[in-house]
């Protein structure tokens, strides 16, 4: 019994693709850092944490759920665990239940207002899963989604909102909307046939590119106005600068006629960005060099 409930576990992980909480996780911890411009306690940091495997791990599994038909048709997708069989759809309610608890409960440890905001979190991760079959700005609402890392992680942190937390809020939202449309391009036909919304499907894949491209540019942008609002130190700008050096290569390869090495720019440029920024901001934390 038990090895069948651990077997069932490594698929779920799997059909949630758990190695990507390295996109959204390293940012909560850039939120939590500047919030206070020190290191969190260990006892913040493990609740923050716990926070956001909770919150991720709801949102992927809620999006599995809800678009399981969807998959079930789709060739990039139709090999996951609901379209297989793999999982039931009452074993993978019970993972997004207790993701959920997960979530309440960290949030509850962390400060009264992460609480209180806990069910507009719950309604922004239930809300993604249904965007793209009526709007092509579903792109935004998942990088909103992931925007909330640092968001929440500063209001669990601080207790409260300030101007810097909503520009990292931007930045991520931007930087995620941005990649999401490039992954798009794979389902472009695919969305097409099933009147299905994306950027791809809606102005084409040249344009896409192109509006994936300012869309990242904005990122970079609220970035470095977050550093400019905090008087951070070169520690951090050079983190910021080398996220746009990543976010430029990511662009060089993908074009309209070659598509075929996104899953590059998707995957590995985008974990190593996330990393790099979280890095740089834990030496400017550390180490405060100001330029201004």
């Amino acid at each position: 019994m038990g090895f069948k409930v651990l077997g069932k576990l490594k698929i779920f992980l799997k059909m949630i693709r758990v190695e990507h909480t390295v996109f959204a996780l390293p940012f909560a911890y850039v939120g939590a850092l500047l919030a206070h411009r020190a290191p969190p306690g260990w006892v913040q940091l493990v609740w923050l944490t716990l926070a956001m495997v909770g919150a991720r791990t709801a949102a992927m599994s809620l999006n599995r759920l809800i678009d399981r038909h969807i998959d079930a048709q789709n060739p990039r997708t139709s090999m996951r665990a609901l379209p297989r069989g793999l999982l039931s759809v009452a074993e993978v309610w019970v993972y997004t239940v207790l993701a959920f608890v997960l979530l309440g409960v960290s949030a509850y440890h962390l400060s009264r207002l992460a609480f209180e905001l806990f069910p507009v979190a719950v309604a922004v991760l239930w809300f993604y899963s249904y965007v793209k079959r009526f709007t092509w700005l579903s792109h935004l609402v998942l990088g909103a989604a992931d925007g909330l890392a640092p968001l929440g992680a500063w209001v669990a942190i601080a207790d409260g909102f300030a101007w810097a937390a909503w520009l990292l809020f931007g930045g991520v939202m931007f930087w995620v909307a941005g990649f999401d449309v490039i992954y798009a391009v794979d389902d472009y036909h695919f969305d097409r046939q099933k009147r299905l919304h994306s950027i791809p499907v809606r102005f084409g894949i040249p344009r896409a590119l192109v509006i994936a491209r300012w869309l990242h540019v904005l990122a970079v942008a609220c970035f470095l106005a977050a550093g400019f609002i905090l008087h951070l130190g070169v520690f951090y700008w050079a983190g910021a600068l080398g996220a746009a050096v990543i976010l430029v290569h990511e662009h060089l390869l993908v074009t309209p006629e070659d598509m075929s090495r996104a899953g590059v720019a998707f995957f590995n440029l985008n974990g190593i960005l996330s990393v790099l920024m979280l890095v740089f901001t834990v030496l400017d934390v550390l180490v405060p060099v100001r330029l201004f």
